[in-house]
């Protein structure tokens, strides 16, 4: 059984140890280490503001308490000046995925974002995590913008 809570500070370290796997599809032309750097300045600056109670993060365990994967979530405005939710970054752990750790961080979002009284929540993820994007599209998330970059 998977169990969600919010983040305590005992989380840090492996909420940060499993930000590597935020550049999985990220594209060649970009540079990994500042991509990564990026995440974890994001995930820290997300904790920051769990703390002050501004936003929540949240940590899946299982049954034994061993912690399977993390999320951010924050408020945010959306291009019309309404205010909705917005997940920052969600990650599970390799050996996890496919247990319905993803799901369950996600529904903790939700959740959290309903009681904020806010009518929708977003989420980016990059154009070639295929993965992600079917696994997302799968439980109601709808594509909406697309951005193009063009290296130069």
């Amino acid at each position: 059984m998977i169990h969600v809570r919010p983040y305590v500070e005992t989380d840090r370290e492996f909420v940060l140890g499993l930000s590597p796997r935020l550049t999985i599809g990220m594209p060649a032309w970009r540079d990994r280490e500042t991509w990564l750097a990026t995440f974890q300045n994001w995930i820290t600056g997300s904790i920051d503001q769990h703390q002050q109670e501004k936003a929540m993060v949240f940590v899946a365990e299982d049954e034994q308490q061993e912690r399977l994967g993390f999320v951010c979530v924050d408020p945010s405005t959306h291009f019309t000046g309404e205010p909705q939710a917005d997940i920052g970054e969600l990650v599970v752990s390799e050996a996890e995925e496919g247990r319905g750790v993803g799901k369950a961080l996600l529904q903790a979002c939700e959740q959290w974002a309903q009681e904020q009284g806010y009518r929708f929540i977003s989420l980016a993820t990059g154009a070639a995590n295929e993965q992600a994007l079917g696994f997302y599209r799968h439980l109601g998330y709808l594509d909406e913008d697309v951005k193009l970059v063009k290296p130069l």
